[in-house]
């Protein structure tokens, strides 16, 4: 059965579990105890630390380890924000970002915050020169992620690092969707601030890590016993971070060549799904993940898609799990200029380890047919063969 939701969900890699399974079972040493599994526990979470920057050009004494993405976003965008408020209270970043980033943003703007949103083109690519335009006296952090999750555009981070780095600004990067797709590099970007995740490179779910370059202050949101260099206080998840360092470990050998065939399967499948009639490609054609197929049908609903491609024992999504759980159409689909009933047409599929060719045959027989019936059984297609 095809499964097209790698965004959303992706298994644990086999290695990652043999990993994790001793601290599942037989090593229960806390890392802040003196004894000897405690200071076990400790080696494992430092051997971790080290695989993971390793992974995106750090230095391991600058990651440290939350309870995912979300977490890691609030404590890079809050926590920046409130330990720096009294030397500007503005903020910039684009109008596509993940709802952790913006729902950050609006807890700042409740704080006597202001923040810019800046406008992206149809493509789903950030303005730079608006972004230069926009930074203030009073701008402390610009925040941009490294790709979107929905659409797949890659953006400029370089640049805008760059940009930042000239101006004194703290750059973030939510680098959730990218990490295991492309290159993540600290120092290329010119990122203060990291955002990583450990299920979307196969490692388990629950864990995430924040990269803060060394001299960079942040405001801990979770106060406590000072775990995590004071940052994220709470008994560390010792195995889910063990599966993340695992995970990291393989994304470094293998991801270069896992994205090259990925990228394959979706360009065979972006070429075959907009040879149907009336389908449309959503985010940048080239500078687009290699993993990333989101695709629009007009006179079809992308719920009705999902839940037709399900009982044909295919999986797909219409948008990023936590922003599906409202009526509305993606906010990612409306900021690129769609109107409302082109942005609920929309469909995305993310392809992972697990897809083949095959899978994309199996989708083609199927998809066409089902956008047939359903477009047969919506009023404006009929209204439109009647003119």
């Amino acid at each position: 059965m095809p499964y097209f939701d790698y965004a959303n969900g992706c298994p644990v890699d086999e290695r990652v579990i043999e990993a994790m399974m001793p601290y599942l079972t037989q090593e229960i040493g806390n890392p802040s105890s003196v004894h000897s599994l405690g200071l076990k526990a400790r080696k494992a979470l430092d051997d971790a630390r080290e695989k993971l920057a390793l992974l995106i050009n750090a230095a391991d004494g600058d990651v440290i380890f939350t309870s995912g993405a979300t977490e890691a976003n609030n404590l890079a965008i809050i926590g920046y924000g409130m330990r720096h408020k009294r030397r500007g209270n503005h903020v910039i970043t684009s109008s596509i970002e993940h709802m952790s980033v913006i729902n950050s943003c609006k807890f700042l703007q409740k704080n006597g915050f202001e923040v810019t949103y800046i406008p992206v083109d149809r493509n789903g690519v950030v303005n730079v020169d608006e972004i230069e335009r926009s930074i203030k006296p009073e701008t402390i952090l610009i925040s941009v992620q490294h790709a979107n999750g929905e659409i797949g555009t890659i953006q400029p981070v370089e640049e805008i690092g760059e940009i930042a780095k000239e101006k004194g600004i703290a750059f973030h990067v939510d680098a959730t969707a990218s990490l295991g797709k492309i290159e993540v590099d600290v120092e290329r970007m010119n990122a203060d601030l990291i955002t990583l995740s450990s299920n979307d490179i196969y490692g388990p779910r629950g864990v995430g890590g924040l990269f803060i370059r060394k001299g960079v202050r942040v405001q801990p949101i979770i106060v406590g016993g000072g775990q995590e260099r004071g940052l994220r206080s709470g008994t560390e998840n010792v195995a889910g971070i063990v599966g993340f360092g695992k995970a990291a470990e393989i994304t470094m050998k293998e991801y270069r060549r896992e994205a090259g065939r990925e990228e394959k399967l979706r360009d065979e499948m972006i070429r075959r799904i907009l040879e149907m009639e009336e389908a449309y490609l959503n985010g940048h054609p080239e500078l687009r993940l290699p993993n990333n197929v989101n695709v629009r049908f007009s006179y079809v609903e992308g719920e009705s898609l999902v839940l037709s491609l399900d009982m044909e024992g295919i999986y797909a999504s219409t948008a990023s799990a936590c922003t599906s759980k409202t009526l509305e159409p993606s906010h990612v689909l409306i900021a690129c200029g769609l109107k409302h009933e082109e942005a609920h047409g929309s469909l995305l599929f993310t392809l992972g380890k697990g897809n083949t060719m095959e899978d994309v045959e199996k989708l083609m027989e199927v998809l066409p047919r089902v956008v047939e019936r359903l477009r047969m059984m919506s009023p404006l297609y009929k209204a439109k063969g009647e003119r």
